[in-house]
């Protein structure tokens, strides 16, 4: 069969550019392209926050991606409803009730996008042998990093040149989200030829489906030892940074009369969305390797420290508002930081994941991590209007507490 004879090479690192591509202009780009077209920043926080409510419960519509047609054609089919949507909010930002209609767009381009990340990684467990999906693993994770660069460093650098060249804010944006459509488009083109149908992929297991019980395997998952603690770790290991990352693009736009840093919209993709997440990747490939040379348990406590600590950093740029020579370092520590960080949280949800529905526990614990980090943004707009910048970076890092308290009452074997 013709899929036998396409490598890997061809497909898996476009699958996942792909995937990381809607996720970050759904969840990071529209706070930063909001904020440029004169919307509260309250209004900001808590829309977008709600965005990420798809990842929180992807988890319920999985089965149906296994169950009706191929992985195959789910993803073709979602890549082209993707593209619609990115098309449909560059053409949005043109008109007056632009943030009613973007909103919506970004809000079923969230379901979509949560669709095909399911709908992706079931074709990478079937069109790959186990020991492509181990050598795979990284090549895939480093192409979604590249997708986030894109996404919040180079598109938004380009948004803001546009901006400047064509001295409209709207139309700037409108090129750079359509750019993005454009780039979807190509892909599903390639995808459509390319994309091998694995013999696995073209049997609809009806009768394997139905004799799973699906609230049997949630319940499974809740009848773990401490599980409310878990939950409760899950949920508070990033609270503060959740709160920190809807507010900290908007705190490098905003006039410094208002307590901002005044950065430009390039100057904001250059140090967030380009240094900073060169400095996230970094963190994680450092974080896993010394996860896999000193075990979780050891790692657990200081990589807490390493992710919550550099929050700090932007108390002192809310105080001192520091030259842009100076915020670049700041914010890619503070990224790298968080990067190193992470990858405790996600080895430990791979730890607490175990037994035959190790798959959809997963699911679950990742559609929680998703809820901790929406709960948060929901409310950090308005904090930070009723505080001021200076006094909420200061409330991050006290948030920050709860989930390292929280670590220290995780189930975790010694010999992790």
């Amino acid at each position: 069969m013709k899929n036998q004879t396409i490598s890997p090479w061809t497909f898996i690192p476009t699958l996942y550019f792909t995937s990381g591509i809607p996720y970050v202009i759904i969840n990071t780009v529209s706070v930063i392209f909001y904020k440029k077209l004169g919307i509260d920043n309250a209004q900001i926080a808590l829309w977008t926050s709600f965005l990420y409510l798809p990842w929180v419960i992807k988890m319920f519509w999985g089965p149906i991606v296994d169950i009706y047609s191929t992985k195959r054609k789910w993803i073709i089919y979602t890549q082209f409803a993707m593209f619609c949507c990115l098309g449909l909010i560059a053409l949005s930002l043109q008109l007056p009730n632009f943030f009613f209609i973007s909103l919506t767009a970004l809000t079923i381009g969230a379901f979509i996008s949560a669709t095909y990340d399911i709908a992706t990684d079931g074709f990478y467990l079937l069109a790959l042998s186990p020991e492509q999906q181990a050598l795979f693993v990284g090549i895939r994770s480093l192409f979604y990093r590249l997708a986030v660069v894109f996404g919040s460093g180079i598109l938004v650098v380009i948004a803001g040149q546009l901006e400047v060249s064509l001295n409209n804010i709207p139309l700037g944006w409108t090129l750079a989200i359509g750019f993005s459509a454009l780039i979807l488009a190509i892909l599903f083109i390639f995808h459509r030829l390319i994309l091998p149908l694995p013999e696995s992929d073209s049997q609809r297991h009806l009768q394997a489906t139905e004799k799973i019980d699906f609230w049997k395997i949630i319940s499974l998952y809740f009848a773990q030892t401490k599980i409310i603690n878990i939950i409760a770790f899950i949920l508070l290991y990033r609270f503060g940074e959740a709160m920190l990352l809807k507010i900290a693009s908007l705190f490098l736009l905003d006039k410094p009369e208002v307590g901002g840093l005044g950065l430009s919209t390039s100057e904001v993709g250059l140090a967030y969305g380009t240094f900073g997440v060169i400095s996230l990747i970094f963190g994680g490939i450092l974080g896993g390797l010394a996860i896999s040379k000193y075990g979780l348990k050891k790692c657990l406590l200081p990589m807490a420290l390493a992710l919550n600590l550099p929050d700090i950093f932007y108390v002192y740029m809310a105080y001192i508002q520091p030259p842009l020579i100076l915020i670049y370092p700041l914010v890619s520590l503070e990224q790298f930081g968080y990067g190193f960080g992470f990858t405790a949280f996600s080895v430990y949800l791979m730890y607490i994941c175990q037994g035959e529905y190790r798959t959809s526990h997963f699911a679950i614990s990742t559609g929680i991590m998703a809820l901790g980090m929406m709960l948060p943004g929901l409310i950090s707009g308005y904090l930070q209007k009723a505080l001021g910048y200076p006094l909420f970076f200061i409330l991050v890092c006290l948030l920050t507490i709860p989930g390292m308290i929280a670590l220290f009452f995780i189930p975790l074997k010694s010999e992790s």
